[in-house]
C-alpha cells in the first residue's frame, strides 16, 4: 500500500492527501522536511541522490529530506526520514528549527514538481561519516563541505547540487551555522 502525503493549502492548512506520484506529477502542494546534519568544524553533510530518483536524481541534497505522511508532524517526519536515510537515531530536542517556506522543485530532466511547505531543521553530527547508513537504493552516500568552499563554487561544482538547495544553504544556512556555537 503506498503511503499518503499531506496536501495544505497557501497557509499550511492540511486539505487532503495523495499518493506521492501523484503529487510529484501535478505539482500539488504538500509538506516536506529537510535536515542538514553539520558538524563540529562546521561542514554541512549532503545527501547524493542515487541515478534512479524520480527527481533531481544523482545530485547532492539535504542529508535527509521526505514528505509528511498524513497524521504525522513535521518533527516526527524528520525524525523517521533520519533513521531511514542515515541509520541516525535522534530525538525532537536534537532537531534545531531553522525555517519553514514554500519551496518549488522542478526538475527538467524529469517532468516532476516537488511543491512543498519545507520545514527545515539542523542537527549538530559529531559522529563519523563512514557511520552513516545510506539508505538502499535511494542514496549512494554522503559528502561533506565546509561552508566557506559552499561560498565560492566554481560552475562544475555548482552543478552537482539541487539548485534549490544549495540557493538555501547559500541565503540562509550559511549564516546560521556561522553563528552557532558548537
Amino acid at each position: 500500500m503506498k503511503e499518503l502525503l499531506t496536501l495544505v493549502n497557501d497557509q499550511d492548512e492540511v486539505i487532503g492527501s495523495d499518493v506521492r506520484d501523484n503529487i510529484h506529477e501535478k505539482g500539488l502542494l504538500h509538506r516536506g522536511v529537510s535536515v542538514y546534519f553539520v558538524t563540529p568544524d562546521k561542514q554541512i553533510i549532503f545527501q547524493h541522490r542515487s541515478k534512479d530518483k524520480r527527481i533531481y536524481a544523482d545530485l547532492l541534497d539535504s542529508t535527509v529530506g521526505g514528505g509528511v505522511v498524513l497524521g504525522d508532524s513535521y518533527e516526527k517526519t524528520a525524525i523517521k526520514e533520519t533513521l531511514e536515510e542515515t541509520g541516525v537515531e535522534l530525538c525532537e530536542k536534537d532537531l534545531l528549527f531553522i525555517k519553514k517556506s514554500k519551496e518549488l522543485l522542478d526538475d527538467d530532466n524529469s517532468e516532476k514538481i516537488c511543491n512543498s511547505f519545507a520545514s527545515r531543521y539542523l542537527y549538530v553530527y559529531r559522529g563519523r561519516m563512514e557511520d552513516l547508513k545510506p539508505e538502499e537504493g535511494k542514496v549512494i552516500g554522503f559528502e561533506s563541505w565546509p561552508i566557506g568552499k559552499l561560498l565560492n563554487l566554481n560552475e562544475s561544482e555548482r552543478a552537482r547540487f539541487i539548485p534549490e538547495r544549495l540557493r538555501f544553504v547559500i541565503q540562509d544556512l550559511a549564516d546560521f551555522i556561522q553563528d552557532l556555537k558548537l
